[in-house]
């Protein structure tokens, strides 16, 4: 495992993550799969994660989180689903989506 800070937050590069998951963000830190460690559209999108923790706390960010997530769920969507429409992800995608779009973001970079 290899820690280093990274602007506003810290990079865990082989740090525990789910399985099924390229990344995972708890507060400031973010835990990558060596493997995605320079994707740039990946790391964009935990970087807004990392945002989101810090503007809404922990207790308001892992309601709001696992909240979502939960009602999906209970609405009959399976795991990845119900994953994707998580507003909190839904942010962050889109966070991703404006850099991979933006000039020299990561646009000509594979996408995971």
């Amino acid at each position: 495992m290899r820690l280093r800070r990274h602007g506003d937050h810290w990079l865990l590069v082989g740090g525990p993550v789910p399985p099924g998951a390229a990344a995972i963000t708890l507060g400031s830190v973010v835990c990558v799969r060596r493997r995605y460690s320079d994707d740039l559209r990946l790391l964009c999108h935990e970087e807004e994660h990392v945002r989101q923790w810090r503007e809404l706390g922990t207790v308001e960010f892992l309601r709001q989180y696992l909240g979502a997530y939960l009602h999906w769920r209970r609405q009959g969507f399976g795991h990845h689903a119900a994953y994707r429409l998580i507003p909190l992800e839904v942010q962050a995608e889109a966070a991703a989506e404006r850099f991979a779009a933006a000039p020299g973001g990561a646009g000509d970079q594979p996408l995971v």
